[in-house]
């Protein structure tokens, strides 16, 4: 059942808070950079925190979240940062499915394509 949650409360805002917060600490974890695009970070941050209040963690929000035995689970059970991001898109395709997370090399590219 889709759930409202209102992007404006002191809750969401206070877990966007800390979404951003997590978003940044992977970043440096991994030596990624943000999208350049503001608003591809904003939505996914958005999304990462509208999961973690309703299903408890920060699923990836491009892709669905269904419940499996009473517990929440999404496609490949994309937790951000996922293994297929980790793994496999960054790496090869220099940014995630979502596209918050890329690399420097990625970022370069397409700044230089958007001139």
């Amino acid at each position: 059942m889709l759930q409202n949650i209102d992007m404006s409360s002191p809750e969401f805002l206070e877990e966007l808070e800390k979404t951003k917060k997590f978003t940044d600490k992977v970043l440096e974890r991994f030596g990624w950079v943000y999208h350049p695009d503001p608003e591809v970070v904003e939505s996914v941050q958005m999304g990462l925190t509208r999961n973690k209040l309703l299903y408890g963690k920060r699923f990836c929000p491009c892709f669905m979240v269904i419940e499996e035995d009473g517990k929440y689970k999404s496609a490949d059970d994309r937790i951000c940062p996922c293994k297929p991001a980790i793994e496999k898109e960054v790496p090869e395709e220099g940014k995630c499915h979502c596209g918050i997370f890329c690399t420097p090399e990625y970022v370069k590219k397409y700044n230089e394509e958007q001139k």
